[in-house]
């Protein structure tokens, strides 16, 4: 499989595989757009998995990672019984928490849509956005700040 290079940079990453169900398909029968999403949401979580700091370990930290900026580009459309792999890796942790997605045929390797999510820390007590990313990030990533 072809990687884009910024994930081949990265030390923290999943990937996961799935099949396209029925009930992901639209009119045309293809995947619907949206569905991407829930896809990318799966290899999010379990990126953050890979370091222990998935949506309980954040709210235990005293953040909430909401997403603030999600893009997806579609190259080629997945279609029913396909089987797809989904990649995420952090490419940027220290004012925020970037990541980006590929999302290619399991078999070929051919990239299927490619994309990225932007989340931000915020603080549960005071409901403010911090500019920097908290410690406890940097921690889980098992490096000093910056």
């Amino acid at each position: 499989m072809t990687m884009h290079k910024d994930k081949a940079r990265s030390r923290w990453s999943a990937e996961l595989e799935l099949q396209v169900q029925f009930y992901d398909l639209d009119p045309m029968e293809i995947v619907w757009h949206g569905n991407y999403v829930k896809y990318i949401e799966a290899a999010r979580c379990a990126l953050l998995d890979t370091i222990d700091y998935n949506y309980p370990q954040m709210q235990a930290s005293g953040y909430s990672w909401p997403i603030i900026d999600l893009h997806l580009r579609y190259a080629h459309p997945a279609t029913f019984g396909q089987r797809i792999k989904v990649s995420a890796a952090i490419i940027e942790w220290e004012n925020r928490l970037r990541i980006e997605y590929v999302i290619c045929d399991s078999a070929s390797g051919q990239r299927l849509t490619r994309g990225t999510t932007t989340q931000v820390a915020v603080d549960l007590a005071t409901r403010e956005m911090c500019f920097a990313s908290p410690p406890v990030l940097f921690q889980k990533l098992g490096i000093e700040p910056a």
